[in-house]
């Protein structure tokens, strides 16, 4: 186990979309070692078992999930809450990137894919989840944007603007909450190495690592150390909110 600090998460239930990989699965990790249990939602069925092995039956439970369809959403939703008696946390993990092409070249198909998986999908599940919260008035929600949404990476157009759109959801419903115990937030990554790098141009990738101060990629483990901080009881006067965590790379 990795030697860093630790938030008390006892008690508490957490749905993590994407969950069975990658950003997700670390996010996950952290959660469950400060005592959460887990509902890991995935579309890939063998991912999933594959997580809950390494995590522990005990501690995480799967949903096969589109976050795309209103009804899987909130089937998943429902099983969740029944089964885990809160959903204490929602984290919106979930995404894809999309063609790297030019706006004149994009295909609409394509667009239209990676805003239902994107922007369709943590609003189906904020919709979803977010009167299970309201029921016992306490909530963490951090959905998983990306600095492209702050910046617009060229030849990333349906991406960038999806993670712009999470962005403004995020302010949107963060103060639709204010007032409940329930916060919203959002993080800004700048790249980080997982399966997704699978979808992009290595002049893609080149192109993002050339617009990072530090010269690296982000790890899993350090974009699950912030979300971490933002699912614990001590954020609580953060709402609405865009954390920066792109190695130098976001200017605002």
């Amino acid at each position: 186990m990795a030697v860093h600090n630790h938030y008390n998460f006892s008690g508490r239930h957490a749905a993590i979309t994407g969950g069975a990989a990658g950003i997700g699965l670390a996010i996950a990790t952290r959660l469950v070692e400060g005592g959460a249990t887990v509902s890991l939602w995935d579309r890939d069925k063998q991912a999933l078992e594959t997580a809950q092995a390494a995590l522990g039956a005990q501690h995480a439970r799967v949903e096969q999930v589109d976050v795309s369809d209103e009804a899987s959403v909130q089937s998943a939703a429902d099983a969740t809450a029944k089964a885990a008696g809160a959903i204490d946390i929602l984290v919106n993990s979930a995404g894809i990137t999309g063609p790297n092409t030019s706006v004149w070249e994009y295909p609409v198909a394509e667009w239209d894919r990676v805003m239902r998986v994107n922007l369709r999908g943590p609003f189906l599940c904020c919709r979803a989840i977010a009167p299970y919260m309201r029921s016992k008035n306490y909530g963490r929600i951090v959905n998983i944007a990306s600095v492209a949404g702050k910046e617009g990476n060229p030849n990333a157009s349906a991406y960038s603007a999806s993670k712009a759109a999470v962005i403004a959801l995020t302010k949107s419903l963060g103060k639709e909450l204010a007032k409940t115990g329930i916060t919203v937030n959002c993080v800004t990554p700048a790249a980080v190495r997982t399966a997704i790098f699978d979808q992009m141009t290595q002049e893609h990738i080149d192109y993002m690592l050339s617009k990072i101060p530090m010269n690296r990629f982000g790890k899993t483990e350090e974009i699950a150390a912030l979300v971490a901080w933002l699912c614990s009881e001590d954020c609580s006067f953060s709402t609405g909110a865009t954390f920066d965590i792109s190695g130098g790379r976001a200017t605002y």
